[in-house]
């Protein structure tokens, strides 16, 4: 079957990429990711994906651009309300019984989850004694995530996530109106290590009880979603937990043998035990 001459151009775009800067997208699902590059192409001014390719060889502040489109940092806090519903239900508990924990977001984005588990726990009597792992490999959603400041005209939207996520306080609790935006808690912060990391790329870091990764594995294809699933299995401690997005599942998967669902539809999975 013939590629498109579009199709070439992504293909050797992402192999550039790669060799100049080390992010490897060349496992990524193609349909979305070429997608994402002809977005980028029209909004940064190129006039093909080969222009957008010499362009971002050539000036890291355009590549810097670039990985805005192809890591679709766009989240919310408390989002899909079930999901946090259930890690209270099934997941904190277990959680409790360890003196302290370490906990991975994997693909943190501009820190929308991070902050809603850090609110979790701090309600669960957990946060305290628990290492929180924030990790993306753009570097631009990092530096947000790490100011913990929020749009103002999303507090509405979290609020009522957080309320039907089993929130047990105002939500206002949590933030300050501050330059412009909401500013949230220093406090919530202070237990959470945010970091560069790539699930194409990277190995395992720590030993983590629990590790939140969520519709992140839908960009990738078949052998970088097993990659994935293997760092996240090699990173959880015996009988850890695993929590996907709602479209992501462990099914078909090289892992999914390795796991056992907690909450199938909420799609929160738990380590088996070695035989």
């Amino acid at each position: 079957m013939q590629r498109s001459l579009a199709d070439i151009e992504v293909r050797l775009l992402v192999e550039a990429i790669f060799l100049r800067y080390g992010h490897d997208f060349r496992d990524y699902a193609q349909a979305s990711l070429k997608r994402r590059v002809l977005q980028a192409q029209q909004r940064m001014g190129a006039g093909s994906i080969s222009a957008l390719q010499e362009l971002v060889l050539h000036d890291a502040k355009a590549f810097a651009r670039l990985l805005q489109y192809l890591t679709v940092p766009v989240s919310e806090m408390f989002r899909d309300p079930p999901y946090f519903l259930a890690l209270r239900k099934h997941v904190v508990p277990v959680l409790r019984t360890y003196p302290s924990l370490k906990i991975w977001i994997a693909g943190c984005s501009t820190g929308e989850e991070p902050y809603s588990v850090a609110i979790l726990l701090r309600e669960e009597g957990l946060l305290d004694r628990t290492i929180l792992y924030a990790t993306d490999i753009n570097h631009e959603s990092l530096d947000k995530a790490r100011q913990g400041i929020f749009p103002l005209d999303s507090m509405q939207a979290f609020t009522q996530n957080y309320q039907r996520a089993g929130g047990t306080r105002s939500f206002s609790d949590y933030y300050t109106a501050a330059y412009g935006g909401a500013l949230f808690d220093k406090s919530l912060r202070e237990n959470i290590t945010f970091a560069d990391h790539s699930l194409a790329t990277d190995a395992v870091f720590s030993e983590t009880h629990f590790v939140s990764c969520r519709n992140v594995l839908i960009y990738f294809n078949r052998a970088l979603q097993d990659r994935a699933l293997g760092l996240f299995h090699d990173s959880l401690a015996h009988r850890g937990f695993l929590g996907l997005g709602t479209k992501e599942t462990l099914e078909f998967s090289a892992y999914g043998g390795r796991f056992e669902p907690v909450a199938r539809r909420e799609r929160i999975y738990r380590k088996l035990g070695a035989a």
